[in-house]
């Protein structure tokens, strides 16, 4: 950490103890809930989520040659190829907008474009498959559908964009850097064949193992549900099994020491986004500093106000995965309209502080600033568009 970096949490640190007023009630509260938020996603996502992601984001930086990323996720890869496994990995993932960041840093620092991995990143919480059929039992199929309609179009529109935005300039920034340098080593003597089925194996106990919790009457989910420790287990056993003959020591250290490299450079900025998170907003059925009836009120009805409200909210709130439909439960019922309803859907799962600042630390403050706008924009057209055709 530099020396202004320091100073300036320093300072930052000196202003909130000076002029936050902790005496008060509210205050007291929503510094409570700050914790409790802090807590909630230790317990929930750390362990379960977060790690298996990190080892599959290290496993990327050491096992995959920059050649094969480059070749399916590169800036001149066939697009129609990219972008369709871009978009559409979520279906797959079912994570979080945290749990997805050391994916999409493995992934980009391995030489993804800019296009696809961005695509990758608001794919991958986005389009959640019990999700999606939840907001549409819960919330009504009409809804259902926009959302999942929305969200395929939003990760292939959005990663087009930013290609297009700033393709040639990460590729220049790439080309003037060692990234151009491969490095050496055994990931390329492992038959694909066994590599494929390491990641599958990995990914799968990362599906796996955060299934959540769903309707009986969704017969084949809810089985998994119910099985998905005894499934986690026997694919860790598989998994173990590989590790130990597939892979040379210097091979686990490498692995090792890069599931740590994305652990130190994420970790502190998901902890310091989900305190400021859940000091300003509280837990999903709890209130922070704002009150939770200043946001009912402010997305109530179809109009241009009440989408954008909702698509910024939704993008600074955190939502664990499943969680946004009934928080959206409520808010519907105490009058948001249809429209807003939508744009958070959009807007809310892909995004969140935490977020934010880790994807800034990957790819740099302007392109996370654009990121950022073309959910929020998009999510509020759709949600006007929508709200429009519901009414």
């Amino acid at each position: 950490m530099t020396d202004k970096k320091y100073a300036l949490i320093l300072l930052l640190v000196f202003l909130a103890a000076f002029f936050i007023p902790f005496g008060k009630s509210n205050v007291q509260n929503a510094a409570l809930e700050a914790f409790l938020m802090l807590q909630d996603y230790a317990r929930q996502h750390v362990l379960l989520c977060l790690i298996p992601a990190f080892f599959i984001a290290g496993a990327i930086g050491v096992f995959i040659s920059k050649d094969s990323i480059i070749k399916y996720l590169g800036p001149k890869a066939n697009k129609v190829l990219s972008y369709g496994v871009a978009s559409c990995s979520g279906t797959v993932l079912a994570v979080c907008s945290c749990t997805v960041l050391p994916l999409f840093a493995g992934i980009y620092t391995r030489g993804a474009g800019i296009g696809p991995a961005t695509a990758f990143l608001y794919s991958g919480p986005a389009i959640n498959v019990l999700a999606i059929i939840m907001t549409g039992k819960v919330l009504g199929w009409q809804l259902g559908l926009a959302r999942a309609v929305g969200a395929i179009a939003f990760a292939v529109v959005i990663g087009l964009l930013m290609q297009a935005l700033f393709g040639r300039e990460c590729q220049e920034e790439r080309d003037g850097s060692a990234f151009a340098a491969e490095k050496a080593g055994s990931r390329d003597e492992r038959s694909l064949g066994r590599t494929a089925l390491y990641f599958a194996v990995m990914i799968a106990i990362l599906v796996i193992i955060n299934w959540g919790k769903s309707d009986p009457s969704l017969a084949v989910w809810h089985a998994i549900y119910r099985a998905k420790w005894a499934i986690g287990g026997i694919l860790a056993a598989v998994l173990a099994v590989m590790i130990l003959r597939w892979f040379e020591k210097g091979e686990l250290k490498e692995w090792t020491a890069a599931s740590w490299g994305f652990a130190k450079q994420i970790f502190p900025l998901l902890f310091g986004g989900v305190l400021v998170a859940g000091f300003l907003l509280g837990r999903p059925g709890h209130e922070g500093i704002i009150p939770g009836e200043w946001v009912a009120r402010l997305v109530g009805g179809n109009g241009l106000g009440a989408n954008l409200f909702a698509s910024v909210a939704g993008a600074f709130m955190y939502f664990a995965t499943l969680t946004e439909v009934p928080i959206l439960q409520g808010l519907l019922g105490s009058g948001m309209g249809q429209g807003p309803a939508l744009a958070l859907l959009l807007a809310g799962p892909a995004l969140s502080l935490p977020s934010m600042l880790v994807i800034r630390s990957v790819i740099g403050s302007k392109k996370t600033a654009v990121y950022i706008l073309l959910v929020v924009v998009m999510a509020t057209i759709t949600g006007m568009i929508y709200g429009r055709l519901a009414g």
